[in-house]
């Protein structure tokens, strides 16, 4: 089945509504980590605040996204996600008032861990669902790798788009404006994603019977280790991206400069479900890091917003590449009846490596500008490499966990 064919044939299966609320419910999370960057570092004058802020958000986000993941495989998503959807939007409303009132920074940072702590890992319950979504299909292997890859080309969409709309709406209605409306979609199509019919064929899926496979295994351990090389580029990027164009007087359009990062990714992420089964998961990883280091080398070298957006565009065709990967082996690697745990738990290391690269890209920065940031980005492709390389032989002898 070709590549095209598996997507027509997903698209068949579940109908082009779900494609739209899934797509869409995960666009809150991609624009709150830039909107509280954003909304912090402007209203404060502190760009080590706004990264601190932000990344709290995000290591609130990894810590609860899989405890959430655990209950779903338990009791099933459409109860958690609901949940979550609507308290996560009550907690970026909350951010926002609390930066309007000029609060303490202790009551930001609370905010900020309450939103993030709250807010559905969209994305990675979705990757849950595919299985038993396509188990009654021919070619089931194929189909279940070709929606791996849209749903690695999804969420980096969802960050080209979720940045962009901070950008777009932090010029036409203020940071604070930009983060309203992250909530309000969160509330909306989050809700949707809980109650979608899909959400029960995913319980069924992984609350059948008791499991005893293990979790975490030495081969588990490197993929959440890679999710979080991967979330200190993100969030040393973002910091860099913001910190050049606040410099440059185009402060408001960081989100439409780091959106770009997506685009590359996306077209990647798309084409890499065209590659033959015979190269194998852990060798994408390898070439998918070491292009993660030869693209974003030249960032150590930008001063100007367009030679940032050259290179952050070019970034991206190996990011999606890289983390399908990852997510690919942990749902081939994992059991069944943790399969969500796991996702979430890549989640939410790929938000604690967004904390560390936003936070320390911003106290660097603070300090010596826009390259001391970048410089955090790529050391982190180079943990990726020397991650990728020594972990190489593990992951392509590994063999599924018995459930």
């Amino acid at each position: 089945m070709s590549a095209i064919a598996s997507y027509r044939a997903l698209l068949r299966i579940v109908g082009p509504a779900y494609i739209v609320v899934a797509f869409l419910g995960r666009i809150p999370l991609a624009m709150s980590q830039l909107g509280v960057l954003v909304l912090v570092s402007t209203s404060t004058g502190r760009y080590g605040l706004g990264g601190a802020a932000a990344g709290i958000l995000a290591v609130a986000n990894a810590v609860g996204s899989p405890l959430a993941g655990a209950l779903a495989d338990r009791i099933g998503q459409r109860p958690v996600v609901l949940v979550q959807s609507l308290v996560g939007a009550v907690g970026l409303a909350g951010i926002v008032l609390v930066v309007h009132l000029d609060s303490p920074t202790v009551l930001i940072f609370a905010a900020a861990a309450i939103a993030g702590f709250a807010m559905p890992q969209v994305g990675p319950l979705a990757r849950v669902r595919w299985r038993p979504i396509t188990q009654d299909e021919g070619d089931q292997r194929r189909l279940v790798d070709a929606a791996f890859s849209y749903e690695g080309a999804a969420d980096e969409a969802s960050f080209v788009l979720g940045p962009a709309t901070i950008g777009v709406l932090a010029l036409l209605a203020e940071p604070a404006g930009a983060l309203l409306a992250a909530a309000v979609l969160l509330a909306v199509f989050g809700s949707w994603f809980a109650i979608h019919p899909t959400a029960a064929l995913a319980k069924s899926s992984t609350t059948g019977g008791v499991g005893s496979g293990a979790l975490w295994t030495v081969v588990f351990a490197v993929l959440v280790f890679a999710q979080f090389c991967i979330g200190m580029v993100f969030g040393s990027v973002q910091t860099g991206t913001t910190v050049l164009a606040t410099a440059a007087g185009h402060a408001g359009v960081a989100g439409l400069i780091h959106a770009t990062l997506g685009i590359g990714s996306v077209t990647a992420g798309l084409a890499i479900t065209a590659l033959p089964e015979r190269i194998l998961y852990a060798t994408r990883m390898l070439v998918a890091a070491l292009g993660l280091l030869v693209l974003s080398s030249p960032l150590l070298l930008v001063d100007t917003v367009p030679e940032l957006v050259g290179v952050i565009a070019l970034l991206g065709f190996a990011v999606a590449p890289y983390m399908i990967s990852n997510f690919a082996l942990a749902g081939i690697l994992v059991p069944l009846h943790r399969v969500g745990t796991a996702m979430t738990l890549l989640a939410g290391a790929t938000g604690v490596g967004y904390a560390a690269g936003a936070s320390i890209a911003g106290r660097l920065a603070d300090d010596h500008g826009h390259t001391a940031a970048f410089a955090v980005t790529v050391s982190a492709a180079g943990l990726a490499v020397l991650l990728a390389l020594t972990a190489n032989k593990s992951l392509r002898e590994a063999r599924p966990v018995s459930a």
